[in-house]
């Protein structure tokens, strides 16, 4: 990936807060917790952003911070019915925004050499600051989207 692509993507990455704050907007608490076909509602798909968030921004870092990271992968069902995702959202989307908005800033700030720091994960394997960079520009839209579609 050249620094064209990664930019784009950096770019792409702090819009997915707004796109996942515009699927729930005016959705009242019987539609926010409505499953849909994957059995997700709208509100647990808040909550699980704003944990991957958390944890997405933490490996980014580590990947730069460390040598010969690795990361385990955590079960995201798990948390969903033992992690409290019936809360409200407000704070879960004030988070995903924030983090994105700050992660995105450390993106901006990495080195040529920083970007081809390696580390491994349990199911992708080798794993870059740019591998990193290809799922999380797209993990809140794809989830922006699954939660419209639960209400198209």
């Amino acid at each position: 990936m050249d620094a064209s692509e990664r930019e784009t993507l950096i770019n792409r990455y702090p819009d997915g807060p707004q796109l996942v704050a515009g699927a729930v907007e005016g959705l009242l608490d019987d539609a926010l917790d409505r499953a849909d076909g994957e059995g997700w509602s709208p509100r647990q798909v808040v909550h699980h952003l704003a944990d991957a968030e958390m944890i997405a921004s933490t490996r980014a870092r580590r990947l730069v911070a460390e040598v010969d990271v690795h990361f385990v992968s955590y079960d995201e069902s798990l948390w969903s019915r033992t992690a409290h995702y019936e809360r409200p959202i407000a704070s879960a989307l004030a988070l995903i925004a924030a983090v994105r908005t700050n992660t995105a800033e450390f993106l901006r700030s990495l080195s040529e050499a920083e970007w081809r720091r390696e580390g491994t994960h349990s199911e992708a394997g080798r794993y870059t600051p740019e591998v990193w960079l290809e799922y999380y520009a797209q993990h809140a839209q794809d989830h922006a989207a699954q939660i419209r579609a639960s209400f198209a």
